[in-house]
């Protein structure tokens, strides 16, 4: 029955992204021509991405989650994550990007002024007109402060391409011949109209930039940047996705969503880790023998109030501090219990 089973959780990479099943008839969408993937980053994007993928092999979902994951990927649908601060939600969307190798994870922090246009694009249109009014004010034969062959005047749509940045979102829907994968992080904290204005690019896969269509007559082709910093053609002034990105939107459960968005949605809640999957999140991140080792820590993270609020790494802290502290046998036990009942104190309580 596993064989069905496209993402894993084993931790490892894998192609099994290229053993994907078409998608429905109502979700296979026709994006234009294929954009290149994702460049090599630089070094400091690699080191974050290499830290991401490391916290990405240790995560070790349970069945559940692993059927709501590959739910979401056979359907194309967006995947709604539910669950405490802590349970792993973020670290779901890197698991599955560092397991399938679909790159970097594109993420998006929703914050209460998030807007919709902010995830798909952004248009710098003061500074374009700054930049047009210098062009055109440089008297003729006095040198411009331009370079030469960088007057935005010269370029297609008078350069309008180089004022618009594609955000996450914009640029989880170019079309790519693998899916991107795409973090909406904490969504329960946007403005109450953010989740209604994402229905319609969730369900048609694409969004329109109405500086470009306007232009589309004379200027059909523009090039503008990416959330990952490359150049990619943005035609007609419309983006229409390929691959439907892979979509996980997180929330604390500080607020319901609308009916509307949970019907576009595959919905995964992730519960408070029992005792057996905590061992096994430790003995992913501390090695073999560190959950019997570590048996006493596990019991108190898990030994609170009705009520309590504690994370996953908060226990990790805990383990990690109590390996690296170096304590003697005298004054060991006493340390480590004080300091794991400080590091381990409920995140609802401030005293």
């Amino acid at each position: 029955m596993s064989d069905w089973l496209i993402y894993r959780g084993a931790g490892a990479p894998h192609d099994g992204i290229e053993h994907l099943p078409p998608p429905p008839p109502w979700r296979d969408f026709d994006g234009g021509p294929l954009v290149a993937p994702p460049a090599a980053l630089d070094p400091s994007s690699e080191r974050r991405l290499g830290v991401q993928h490391r916290e990405a092999s240790h995560h070790r979902p349970g069945e559940t989650e692993r059927e709501l994951v590959n739910a979401a990927l056979y359907l194309r649908r967006p995947l709604l994550v539910t669950g405490a601060p802590g349970s792993g939600k973020s670290t779901l969307a890197h698991s599955v990007a560092y397991e399938l190798g679909l790159g970097r994870v594109l993420g998006w922090p929703v914050v209460s002024r998030s807007t919709l246009r902010e995830g798909l694009y952004d248009y710098d249109a003061i500074g374009r007109l700054q930049d047009l009014q210098i062009a055109r004010a440089t008297p003729a034969g006095v040198q411009s402060a331009t370079p030469p062959g960088d007057d935005p005047t010269d370029e297609p749509g008078g350069g309008i391409g180089r004022y618009i940045r594609l955000g996450p979102l914009g640029t989880a829907l170019l079309p790519s011949a693998r899916p991107r994968v795409l973090l909406v992080d904490e969504l329960d904290k946007s403005d109450i109209d953010l989740p209604n204005d994402l229905l319609n690019v969730l369900e048609e896969g694409e969004f329109r930039i109405p500086e470009l269509e306007r232009l589309a007559g004379s200027a059909p082709e523009v090039e503008v940047l990416s959330d990952d910093g490359a150049q990619v053609t943005v035609r007609d002034g419309r983006v229409r996705c390929h691959a439907f990105p892979f979509i996980v939107l997180t929330s604390n459960g500080e607020r319901d969503f609308p009916a509307p968005l949970l019907r576009r949605c595959i919905h995964l809640h992730i519960p408070v880790p029992d005792k057996e999957r905590l061992a096994a999140m430790v003995r992913a991140h501390f090695g073999e023998g560190a959950a019997e080792r570590y048996d006493a820590v596990i019991d108190r993270f898990l030994d609170r109030e009705p009520g309590d609020v504690r994370a996953v790494d908060q226990l990790f802290n805990a383990i990690h501090l109590t390996q690296k502290a170096g304590w003697t046998d005298e004054d060991e036990e006493e340390t480590r219990r004080r300091l794991t009942a400080e590091l381990m104190r409920p995140l609802d309580r401030t005293r």
